[in-house]
């Protein structure tokens, strides 16, 4: 699963790497927990312009009468997206990409969980596969939100969890985007799990278990 993450790159690099030519700026974050706002990749609604924009991590679906169904929904299992009823119009029609630079597993340990973050080995951002919906209160607010897909661990990440976020190789960046492209089935092999070659992962402080610690030494090497 994915549970929080990293994203402190600037914001020239994202819309660099990510060819968004409308960027909205956020703080550099250390310790993302889900309900946060989130930088989320997406082809703009309105003008069709690819755009970084701020949602609320916890997607909730567009017929909901209840936004706390959000909080159960911060990640789709990618295997099941595209035919579950929550996520099912979004995997057709509002995919995403979240840019991050690491997230976070934990380690179950005879003393309680040790936390990892995990990155890419090169240093540089990535991005989680992710949908994002429009729900609107009772008051007709428009509120948007998102969630991340997750498939099977690669064998970085075995020896913590099950599961991994799905990470989006930078050439499926334009399939993944392609708001014209609604049939499920050429997208799902792209929801792999990443190449492990690719990645690392090291211990770090328990710090990063509260979301009230977002600095730089959250990431910070520790001994298990």
């Amino acid at each position: 699963m994915c549970g929080r993450f990293t994203l402190f790159e600037s914001d020239q690099v994202l819309s660099k790497e990510f060819g968004a030519s409308r960027v909205l700026s956020g703080s550099p974050r250390y310790n993302i927990a889900p309900s946060q706002p989130v930088a989320v990749v997406r082809v703009s609604p309105v003008d069709r312009v690819r755009e970084i924009a701020r949602l609320r991590w916890g997607l909730i679906p567009s017929w909901s009468k209840d936004p706390s169904i959000g909080s159960r929904l911060i990640n789709a299992r990618a295997e099941t997206a595209a035919e579950k009823p929550a996520f099912r119009s979004a995997f057709r029609h509002r995919r995403c990409l979240v840019p991050a630079d690491g997230f976070y597993e934990w380690r179950k340990l005879d003393r309680g969980k040790q936390p990892f973050y995990i990155r890419m080995l090169d240093g540089r951002p990535f991005a989680f596969a992710g949908l994002w919906e429009q729900w609107k209160t009772p008051e007709r607010e428009t509120i948007e939100t998102c969630t991340i897909l997750t498939t099977d661990a690669n064998d970085v990440l075995k020896p913590l969890h099950d599961r991994m976020p799905v990470i989006v190789s930078p050439g499926d960046y334009d399939a993944w985007l392609d708001a014209d492209l609604r049939d499920p089935e050429p997208l799902k092999p792209l929801l792999r799990p990443y190449p492990s070659e690719a990645m690392d992962s090291y211990p770090v402080s328990t710090l990063v278990n509260s979301p009230a610690n977002d600095g730089p030494e959250c990431i910070r090497a520790s001994s298990p």
